[in-house]
């Protein structure tokens, strides 16, 4: 994916309007009408959004007779989770590594713990 690409994904995606139509799209195609039913927005208003997800490769117009229903587009979201699949294999290993540092200093705490606890009672 190109970095205007990129962008263009992430932009699309930073909206909750535009995630909330993939969602319902994920489910199967939809009409303009259908995916604007559920927002308190007009219909234009959710063309706008429509065209951002278009142009952003994230869905695509299915020509149907006289309907122009969308549908997603899976590819898109494939290369953007792909990026962000770097990011989370990097951050479960930086937990790991701290779950590893607090049970070590969890140990340490309780090794001294029992050594204080000997020493009064010597």
């Amino acid at each position: 994916m190109t970095s205007n690409q990129m962008d263009a994904t992430f932009a699309a995606l930073a909206d909750s309007t535009r995630r909330a139509i993939l969602v319902r799209l994920a489910s199967g195609e939809a009409s303009v009408n259908e995916l604007a039913k559920p927002f308190p927005m007009s219909q234009p208003a959710v063309s706008k959004h429509l065209k951002v997800l278009e142009r952003a490769g994230l869905i695509s117009v299915v020509q149907d007779a006289q309907r122009r229903p969308r549908r997603i587009q899976a590819a898109r979201l494939a290369e953007a989770n792909a990026w962000l699949e770097r990011f989370r294999k990097f951050w479960k290993g930086s937990f790991l590594r701290l779950d590893d540092l607090l049970e070590e200093m969890k140990s340490s705490e309780h090794a001294a713990m029992r050594r204080g606890h000997r020493r009064k009672g010597s």
